[in-house]
C-alpha cells in the first residue's frame, strides 16, 4: 500500500510509465503470496514467495529510477525502503521455515 500511495505523488506525464509498473509491482507482491497460500503443496507455496521477494527487488530498482528522476519524493522513498526490506526479511524467514 505504501508503494501505491507513493505513486501517487508521481508527475502526470509519468503516471502512465514508470509509476504505473511500481504500482503494479507492489500489487504482484501481494498477489503472489496469496496465491502461494491458496496452493496444495509446500514446495509451490514456497515457489510463489520466491516470485515475491524477485518482485521485491524489481520494485527496489524501480524505485530507485523513480527517485532519481525526481518522480518520487525522496523523504517517501526512506520509508518506502524500510518496508521494503522488512518485507524482505519477513519472506526469507518464512521461506527458510517452509523449507525445513
Amino acid at each position: 500500500m505504501n508503494v501505491c500511495r507513493a505513486a501517487q505523488s508521481s508527475p502526470d506525464s509519468e503516471r502512465s510509465g514508470l509509476t504505473v509498473q511500481i504500482r503494479r509491482g507492489g500489487v504482484s507482491v501481494a498477489s503472489n503470496i496469496a496465491e502461494g497460500c491458496g496452493r496444495c503443496t509446500t514446495a509451490e507455496y514456497i515457489g510463489f514467495l520466491k516470485i515475491a521477494r524477485g518482485t521485491l527487488d524489481e520494485l527496489d530498482t524501480r524505485l530507485l529510477f523513480a527517485v532519481e528522476l525526481k518522480y518520487l519524493d525522496v523523504s517517501n522513498d526512506d520509508r518506502l525502503k524500510e518496508c521494503l526490506e522488512e518485507t524482505e526479511r519477513v519472506l526469507a524467514g518464512l521461506i527458510r521455515s517452509l523449507d525445513r
